[in-house]
């Protein structure tokens, strides 16, 4: 029986049986639910720190354009399937040459089995403007997951053809930007509103000076990073975002005036609740505000200089945030969300896929970097997600949506120069098994693993237990062992210390 559930349920899950537990007691449900809620989140008391760093690339990151086949068949297939690029990238083909991979071709310690084409093992390269990450992953310190995408269950090919998605299930709205990227982020169509770094946030509250910044985002609201409790703290590459006027220096020339707004702002002595309440957060993001804004005014300066533009700067905003994390409460446990877009190439791949390329490697690099410096690479954990993978098949001058793709997870805890699930086809379309077992049609991949699985392993790592990892990822016991198709999903995929 297939345990079909999403974050929604679990969110109006908590909230029922809370809602009946305090209606019992009697007691006043808008003060008593947030103690429930602060209560159950929590789960787990860390003495140590660590985090998490979700590196989103918003539009479908090209898999074939970042990690590319390298070893003499495979890369055969992949020029040829791509339009003859190569040295004929001129004459409209978007595979890229061989001999511009050399610099980054990936040394892992065992090669991936090439169980699909026969062709012994594999080697891969990444994009030519991946220096940075390649000399990562080639000194232990990044691995790739291969093929990983929303699955509601294992499936096959087979399975998927049926058209049977009552027996199969399979996430809704596929290839649709933004229902992806909601999948990715909280395993639920657009209109989600609890994320699975929310939900690991709801487990770490408690461990938190100031809960507020347990889920931190520098890139707008993101679903990511919601949870039945936790609340997502954004701020721009600037800082933090004031209240204005209470937060000028002066209004209208005044100094008294700013400090009379101020006041008006944070007075709770209304006889009206609603607005009591309402300048009860007033006066939280206040005080909040000046903690972060003291916190980066004491951490400007950093060893490690980050890429120009503004992913760099959202990266170097991390960092800052993550050195100063005593002026924030002597956080234990944090999230954070970065981003950056551009990936939705139907054509010019060739040209801002290299510029994609450059600012994600140039940039995660950086930010590695930066917590060596720190003494912080075994506590701090980045890894990228996209909506979803493209084609392999060319549409002229790009490629069209997918459904798997291949990602980065990069830290001191990573277990590294390694690649982790199962090599996919180089394939369109062949119809002879097992060549065309993981492509449905254009190279498009059926994912041999989960982002719930992708999920599991690193929340894990961040101090999720067993018994909490479904309140995290509802999809998760859905997965684990091996399936009829002979694929393993195990829970945890290894990759992190």
């Amino acid at each position: 029986m297939h345990l079909i559930q999403s974050p929604q349920f679990h969110s109006r899950r908590a909230f029922l049986r809370r809602s009946g537990q305090l209606a019992m007691t009697g007691a006043g449900l808008p003060v008593a639910l947030n103690l429930a809620a602060m209560s159950e989140a929590a789960a787990f008391d860390a003495t140590d720190y660590k985090a998490l760093v979700c590196v989103f690339m918003f539009g479908g990151n090209d898999y074939s354009h970042m990690v590319i086949p390298y070893d003499d068949p495979n890369y055969n297939l992949y020029n040829t399937i791509r339009g003859g690029g190569g040295a004929n990238q001129a004459a409209g083909g978007i595979a890229l040459s061989k001999a511009s991979l050399t610099a980054t071709l990936l040394n892992p310690t065992v090669a991936p089995v090439d169980n699909v084409a026969g062709t012994g093992t594999r080697q891969y390269a990444f994009h030519p403007a991946m220096t940075g990450l390649a000399g990562l992953f080639n000194t232990g310190k990044a691995a790739v997951q291969l093929n990983v995408g929303p699955l509601v269950v294992p499936l096959t090919k087979a399975q998927f053809s049926t058209g049977n998605r009552t027996t199969y299930p399979v996430p809704p709205q596929l290839f649709s930007h933004n229902d992806q990227q909601s999948l990715w982020q909280s395993s639920s169509p657009e209109g989600s509103t609890v994320g699975w770094g929310g939900n690991m946030g709801d487990l770490a509250l408690s461990g938190n000076g100031n809960s507020l910044f347990t889920c931190m985002s520098v890139s707008g609201n993101a679903v990511f990073l919601s949870g039945d409790t936790a609340l997502q703290y954004q701020l721009t590459t600037n800082g933090a975002i004031k209240i204005r006027p209470a937060t000028d220096s002066t209004v209208y020339g005044s100094t008294a005036v700013r400090s009379t707004l101020n006041s008006l702002v944070r007075q709770m002595t209304s006889t009206n609740k609603i607005e009591n309440e309402y300048n009860k957060v007033t006066d939280r993001a206040l005080t909040y505000e000046s903690m972060v804004t003291t916190t980066l005014a004491n951490n400007v300066t950093l060893p490690t200089t980050f890429p120009t533009g503004n992913f760099g700067d959202q990266l170097k905003m991390v960092a800052r945030l993550i050195k100063g994390r005593a002026g924030l409460g002597s956080v234990k446990r944090q999230v954070f969300f970065v981003s950056l877009g551009g990936f939705d190439l139907h054509d010019g791949l060739l040209a801002q896929g290299a510029v994609n390329m450059d600012r994600v490697s140039a940039g995660m690099t950086a930010f590695h970097n930066e917590m060596v410096a720190q003494g912080m690479a075994d506590k701090v954990t980045a890894f990228t997600a996209s909506d979803f993978g493209r084609t392999l098949a060319s549409n002229g001058d790009g490629t069209d949506h997918g459904w798997g793709s291949h990602h980065i997870v990069v830290g001191g805890a990573v277990k590294g120069a390694a690649f982790y699930g199962t090599p996919p086809p180089v394939s369109v379309g062949s119809t002879t098994a097992p060549v065309d077992q993981w492509q449905l049609g254009q190279g498009r991949l059926l994912p041999t693993t989960s982002v719930d699985q992708y999920a599991a392993t690193m929340a894990k790592w961040f101090g999720v237990a067993d018994a909490e990892m479904a309140g995290v990822l509802p999809k998760i016991g859905n997965f684990g062992g091996t399936a009829a198709s002979g694929v393993s999903y195990p829970t945890d995929l290894g990759f992190m210390l």
